[in-house]
């Protein structure tokens, strides 16, 4: 069921939900646009208000407020508190704090905590770890950067050469926190111990994907399974119990590009995917064979944000899960509802 939509004043490429109370329903939507004449590239934060139970249609999708920035690859809210970090085409990773001023939802605003200058080239994905003591950055040169973060101040740790080409994805393992993966357009699909000075290489793939390796996610429950995604347009599974060599068990095509992937909230074998030129997909990824559940077409340009609210309703009942998606070129944000979640 669709609940609401909206344009964005640029190319839409992330959307993150906030989950931490009193926040959970408020959603950050991110753009990036090349302005082709002033040779930049600029974007924003736009954070919304979602209702998914509001009778008023109106209510269900509200623009609360609006940050302009440099133009944003990527976003991610703490595991903390609600504090955001972006990661921009400028090389810059930024921290910005969700606050409510007056106890409503007119008065949430966006308060500058901390940036700081990761490299000349662009700031393509950033990942928490789960202390939130530290941030993974992929940069558009092939390098790796580590960010401590101290008192809200953010300080470099460590920055490497990790692939040939850009570094779409970065992932710190959520169960062994001394481990980082990364994914790159040189189709790697690496593994760093971060306790060595430079970071050690644990593994490298370089065989399974045919093309770059978007993303990369972990089961919450179940550490040793891993998913990575990637422009050959497979979802792969992997078995991390032999880190040395990990076993790909299975993989399924999803139709496009998997740009993005997002495990349920709740529901521990369920994953959102962007699937970039095949709109989204609801993937149920458990010990048996990876099956697409339910496909939601309704984004006319390239499927790239995605994700899943976090709310005190889907955690009494799984079957009003609801799901923001976005694409790039009609700048289009839309929530909705999956239809099919009520099987599991």
């Amino acid at each position: 069921m669709d609940l609401g939509s909206c344009y964005l004043g640029g190319n839409a490429d992330a959307v993150e939900f906030c989950p931490h109370r009193p926040f959970r329903h408020v959603l950050a939507a991110a753009t990036y646009t090349l302005q082709e004449q002033e040779r930049d590239r600029a974007g924003t934060i736009s954070i919304f208000s979602v209702d998914a139970a509001s009778e008023d249609a109106s209510r269900r999708l509200q623009l609360l407020h609006t940050v302009e920035t440099a133009g944003i690859f990527d976003m991610k809210w703490s595991p903390k508190s609600p504090l955001l970090a972006q990661a921009d085409a400028h090389g810059r990773l930024a921290l910005r704090r969700l606050e409510q001023e007056d106890g409503s939802d007119t008065d949430i605003v966006f308060n500058d905590v901390s940036a700081e200058d990761i490299s000349s080239s662009m700031c393509l994905y950033v990942d928490w770890n789960q202390t939130a003591e530290s941030l993974s950055v992929g940069l558009s040169d092939g390098s790796l950067s580590v960010v401590s973060v101290r008192e809200d101040r953010l300080e470099i740790s460590e920055q490497w050469t990790a692939h040939q080409f850009e570094v779409w994805t970065c992932y710190f393992d959520r169960t062994r926190p001394h481990l980082l993966y990364s994914g790159s357009d040189d189709c790697c699909f690496s593994c760093w111990d971060l306790r060595e000075s430079p970071p050690n290489i644990v593994f490298q793939n370089k065989k399974s994907h045919k093309m770059g390796v978007c993303c990369i996610a972990q089961n919450a429950l179940e550490g040793n399974m891993l998913l990575t995604g990637s422009y050959d347009e497979f979802l792969r599974v992997w078995d991390m119990r032999f880190m040395a060599k990990p076993v790909n068990e299975k993989l399924i095509n999803l139709g496009g590009g998997v740009w993005r992937m997002k495990y349920h909230p709740n529901i521990a074998d369920v994953v959102l995917a962007a699937c970039m030129h095949n709109g989204f997909a609801i993937v149920k990824v458990g010990s048996g064979d990876a099956r697409i559940m339910e496909t939601y077409c309704k984004h006319e340009s390239l499927a790239y944000g995605a994700d899943w609210q976090k709310s005190e309703q889907v955690e009494q009942n799984g079957n009003s899960s609801v799901v923001a998606t976005c694409s790039f070129y009609d700048r289009l944000l839309r929530v909705w509802q999956p239809e099919n979640l009520a099987e599991l």
